[in-house]
């Protein structure tokens, strides 16, 4: 195996004996011979779609399916292997979709067939010394072309997450769509170049912008705006499920299916920001938040008396201490670990009945909510702080948290940003400060907690309404991105702040292994990216 495609990867290079997320070479092998698969699948709903066939099955697979590879989601090979097989009949569907509409198209009663590349892939009696043929090193004899169809990959990985979100959520999109396979299809293409890499790598993150603002308007049609909300971090005397992951149409679903039960809900890691969606919040028993991010969930999992479940990334290898009482769903999966399909959680709730719960233990309380429509609805009083000069800067820190050392640089840096400054966070980096105390600057909170890390959406939204009341442009403004990355959904938000322009991001704990050195060039010469160095010289650098 050799993977790279997280910020952990072992000596900052990859992973090639097993991956230090718990992935298993086997599984490895499995999930390179999907994306292959995968790459055949695009190649054919690809050409279907320029002669105007499509099908939203396939649409919705190949979101799926790429979803499937993100680290820290799926570690079955059992359910992999089905997903492969699935894959296969899925680009059979293609391949006829495709020559059907060609054979109508030019009035002939044959099509081309294609006999090499992934167009030609059929599943072998071996998946996964099939799967070793298909690894990232065999992608292209050029380095630098290598590195761009990386951050190609990941980035149409990170962006269907988003997508597949927002499709359980009934939202589609054509446009979208009709990427993922030119995209995918493109990257198995030995006639392009660099450049056509590049271009594609930002145009991913032109469309990612559109699947966030997808996924925020289902979530907002579904739950309402995020507003402002105080989140008990502390216990309630009960029954208990514990939630992480980061759908909030399941977690409206058990809150519906143990309403009236004597179970309390828990968020954990990007949960979080659930308890600011009216829709949400409304339910009693949504009572707190419990643990920190991902990371963490083998020291804190122990000590929660009652059922845990996943609905999606970040999984890690479970405790023995917890197996018993733990569950996925949707794409997330573990070897042994009781898998719910569909939207019946009995098992879970049977398992939260049969388990001790929580004494009453009241704790801190922390705010979430500040989503765009929250923030803009006092842009007045923004506005006035800064011209006024009570407001002197905004921090975007924010994005991934990890187990890796060096992250506790965001801790540091937040507590030594001025108390003339306003904090923004998202995403599960959030934990590496959010507890601390801020306080606020006429009665603005200096920490503004924006919500997921689909929710950069927000932040973007943000960025932009200030630009336009200031009358300049986003990099103009009073404003600096502080950002941690660990998997492919910081990767494709990071090409959605290229693919606006933005410039001056500062990027840790450590720079992506895939990136070649030609291409960090590259983007440092037109975006003026950096790593981060200490929080002192690095607020010194930004604050002149």
């Amino acid at each position: 195996m050799f993977c790279h495609q997280c910020e952990q990867t072992a000596k900052g290079i990859g992973c090639n004996v097993m991956g230090v997320c718990g992935k298993k070479p086997e599984v490895a092998a499995l999930q390179d011979n999907l994306l292959y698969g995968l790459k055949g699948l695009a190649f054919f709903a690809d050409k279907a779609r320029k002669l105007g066939a499509k099908d939203q099955a396939i649409d919705v697979f190949m979101l799926e399916g790429l979803f499937t590879t993100v680290t820290n989601v799926d570690f079955d090979p059992a359910r992999i292997e089905a997903a492969i097989k699935k894959c296969f009949e899925m680009k059979e569907k293609a391949r006829t979709l495709y020559k059907e509409a060609f054979c109508k198209a030019n009035g002939v009663v044959k099509a081309r067939v294609f006999t090499d590349g992934p167009a030609a892939w059929v599943p072998a009696a071996d998946l996964v010394q099939q799967g070793e043929q298909y690894g990232i090193l065999t992608l292209h004899e050029n380095e630098d072309i290598r590195s761009a169809i990386e951050i190609l990959t990941y980035g149409l990985k990170g962006m269907a997450a988003y997508a597949d979100h927002s499709q359980i959520l009934g939202k589609h999109n054509d446009e979208v769509y009709a990427f993922f396979h030119k995209a995918l299809a493109a990257t198995a293409d030995p006639t392009l170049e660099l450049m056509d890499f590049v271009g594609l790598a930002m145009e991913c993150g032109k469309q990612n912008l559109t699947v966030m603002g997808m996924l925020n308007e289902g979530n907002v049609e579904h739950f309402g705006h995020p507003v402002p909300t105080p989140v008990q971090l502390g216990t309630k005397a009960g029954k208990a499920i514990l939630v992480s992951g980061h759908d909030l149409l399941m977690l409206e679903e058990i809150l519906k299916q143990t309403e009236g039960k004597g179970i309390n809900i828990y968020t954990h890691g990007e949960m979080l920001p659930a308890h600011g969606y009216p829709g949400l919040k409304k339910y009693a028993h949504l009572v707190g938040n419990f643990g920190g991010a991902w990371q963490d969930q083998h020291k804190e999992f122990p000590e929660f008396p009652g059922a845990i479940i996943f609905n999606t990334n970040c999984i890690q290898r479970p405790a023995d201490s917890y197996t018993d009482r733990l569950f996925t769903w949707g794409l997330v999966a573990w070897p042994g670990i009781q898998h719910i399909e569909g939207w019946d959680f009995s098992p879970v709730i049977e398992k939260a009945l049969s388990l001790p719960g929580f004494p009453d233990a009241p704790g801190k309380e922390i705010l979430v909510g500040f989503g765009h429509n929250a923030v803009l609805g006092v842009a007045d009083k923004v506005i006035e702080a800064v011209k006024g000069g009570a407001v002197k800067h905004f921090f975007l820190i924010g994005g991934c948290d990890g187990a890796k050392p060096g992250r506790n640089y965001y801790t540091e840096f937040a507590e030594k940003v001025p108390q003339d400054c306003v904090i923004l966070t998202l995403a599960c980096g959030k934990y590496r400060f959010n507890k601390l105390d801020f306080g606020d600057i006429g009665g603005i909170p200096r920490l503004l907690d924006v919500g997921q890390c689909n929710d950069a959406y927000s932040a973007i939204q943000i960025a932009v309404a200030l630009a336009g009341a200031f009358e300049c442009g986003v990099n103009d403004l009073p404003l600096s991105l502080v950002l941690s990355w660990y998997e492919q959904k910081a990767v494709v938000i990071l090409l959605t702040l290229l693919h606006l322009g933005i410039k001056n991001i500062k990027l840790g704990p450590s720079l992506p292994a895939f990136v070649s050195p030609n291409v960090l060039n590259f983007l440092v010469e037109n975006f003026n990216i950096a790593p981060i160095t200490t929080p002192d010289e690095d607020l010194k650098q930004i604050l002149g």
